[in-house]
């Protein structure tokens, strides 16, 4: 699918401002939106909106279906008589430029359970049986997920693989006992994913109202410990105490001489292919519920994986293996139509994934950072882009722009930055987004951080570091008028505003950016 020209930025809810200590789906949301389209945005990218797990990365998530509860804003709760003034009177003073997640988890799970309660107290007939219709329709992926979360908080929040055989395993007499014994906590999972459902939706129709899509991502892989793994057991390489056989992971490289150990669980693709492909086909209209436009992460397991025998300290002896490829995408398209999906093709890309890519005519991501190490035919460099493309100033596991001019980048990638781009590097940042921007790329993006010129403290993630990571927040004033109307200019000089029609005099561009 080829997607008109248009830019954005990629920004996920958490990095919000306000007083929860979190960025939710309250106001901030909606002046996020406004501010977007205000300066002419069509795009807003957000990372998977799944609960998170482990690191609090939103790219462990203990499903690839749920919402994560800890976006349902408290405000609009309020507002729907789901808490009380006195609820909010003793927020925590929460870090406001950053995440405490442990703070913010411990705080804000008691906080929904209040608004569960309220809500039993409370709600009318109607509120009632849209919470149940609801579950209902949801009930492939909601009830393994309630009673994963139910069950895992009454392990104290351990590993599916530590419980008991017979829970782990699902065995059906375990099955029922726990849904009867866990029944309390199974209603209030489900209470709160019907309500960041409701949340979610709101802002999305928000966003759409004013012309902006959502592109969110779907992680090729998913979690150990997940309801995913745990509800499907049959679908991955387990053993019969679901222990895993091989677990996902990338080769030794110029960057990693052991490569990286990611650790997922992977797939039986013979499995998944005698099926139907059933469960990818969810996956992906689930994610098509709640987003406009896919980007699927690592686009190259697709074509093939590299699988590690589990238990081996790094990823190097590993061996590639085969995954379905264009099997699936033909039984994706066959069932589903043509769909608007962004393949993540970074890394160690092969002519297949290439050709993968291309057969179904899915744009490529291009990263402005990456360009300047190997001279004019750097496939980075913004002359050597085709239109089917993405292109990012950088990403959430780079460093952001200035940090990279800065720290990461070396003293040849910097003069040849400055040569490229006829600058000197003091707005290094901007000067990403205007060749990215002013590129064929039919879609141009980067992250708030790049906009707002930031270093290397608004990192959003470290690959390979454990903790400390996806926590950073911008402040409400950051989003100034000179900085919207900043991105407005170039949004406008080069061609990537919404359609319009024909201005009478395009010589001065005033009347198009706010006083």
């Amino acid at each position: 699918m080829r997607f008109p020209r248009s830019s954005g930025v990629l920004l996920h809810p958490t990095s919000f401002p306000g007083p929860y200590g979190i960025g939710d789906l309250g106001d901030a949301a909606i002046e996020w939106i406004e501010f977007l389209a205000r300066h002419g945005q069509q795009l807003w990218q957000v990372f998977p909106l799944g609960p998170t797990g482990y690191g609090d990365s939103p790219y462990q998530c203990f499903s690839a279906f749920a919402g994560n509860p800890l976006l349902i804003s408290p405000d609009r709760l309020l507002a729907a008589g789901l808490l009380d003034a006195d609820d909010l009177a003793d927020v925590p003073a929460f870090p406001a430029q950053s995440i405490d997640f442990g703070g913010v988890i411990a705080w804000k799970m008691t906080l929904l359970a209040t608004a569960f309660d309220h809500f039993r107290a409370r709600a009318t007939a109607a509120d009632r049986a849209a919470l149940d219709a609801w579950c209902a329709e949801n009930a492939a992926w909601l009830d393994d997920y309630a009673l994963f979360m139910a069950v895992k908080s009454a392990h104290g929040g351990a590993n599916w693989s530590t419980w008991t055989r017979d829970i782990a395993t699902r065995q059906p007499a375990a099955l029922t006992a726990w849904r009867r014994r866990a029944a309390a906590q199974v209603a209030l999972q489900k209470f709160m994913q019907f309500v960041f459902f409701q949340q979610w939706a709101a802002v999305k129709a928000a966003a759409n109202a004013q012309g902006i899509r959502i592109i969110g991502d779907i992680p090729i892989f998913v979690a150990y410990d997940s309801a995913d793994a745990w509800a499907n057991p049959e679908l991955f390489y387990f053993d019969e105490n679901g222990q895993p056989e091989i677990v996902a992971g990338v080769p030794p490289d110029y960057f990693s001489e052991t490569g990286q150990l990611w650790g997922n669980p992977l797939y039986r693709w013979d499995v998944m292919q005698a099926r139907g492909y059933d469960w990818w086909l969810a996956r992906i209209q689930a994610t098509l519920r709640v987003v406009d436009i896919i980007r699927i992460d690592h686009f190259r397991g697709f074509e093939a994986y590299w699988a590690v025998p589990f238990g081996e300290p790094t990823a190097v002896n590993g061996e590639w293996r085969k995954a379905p490829g264009a099997d699936l995408f033909k039984t994706v398209r066959a069932r589903l139509g043509d769909l608007p999906i962004i393949a993540e093709d970074l890394g160690f890309i092969t002519p297949e994934v290439r050709a993968l890519r291309d057969d179904f005519g899915l744009p490529g991501m291009r990263i402005v950072q990456f360009a300047f190490s190997s001279g004019p035919e750097d496939p980075f460099l913004p002359h050597n882009y085709v239109h089917n493309a993405a292109v990012y100033t950088g990403t959430h596991d780079n460093d952001t722009s200035v940090g990279w001019y800065r720290h990461s980048s070396t003293v040849e990638e910097r003069d040849f930055a400055r040569r490229y781009l006829a600058r000197d590097g003091d707005d290094i940042a901007w000067d990403f987004i205007r060749v990215a921007w002013a590129s064929v790329a039919d879609m141009a993006l980067t992250p708030l951080q790049d906009l707002l010129s930031l270093d290397s403290e608004a990192r959003m993630n470290f690959p390979g570091r454990p903790s400390g990571n996806w926590g950073w927040r911008y402040q409400a004033d950051d989003l100034s008028a000179e900085l919207g109307n900043r991105l407005l200019e170039l949004t406008y000089l080069y061609r990537r505003l919404s359609p319009q029609p024909e201005k009478e005099d395009t010589e001065d561009t005033a009347e198009t950016i706010e006083d």
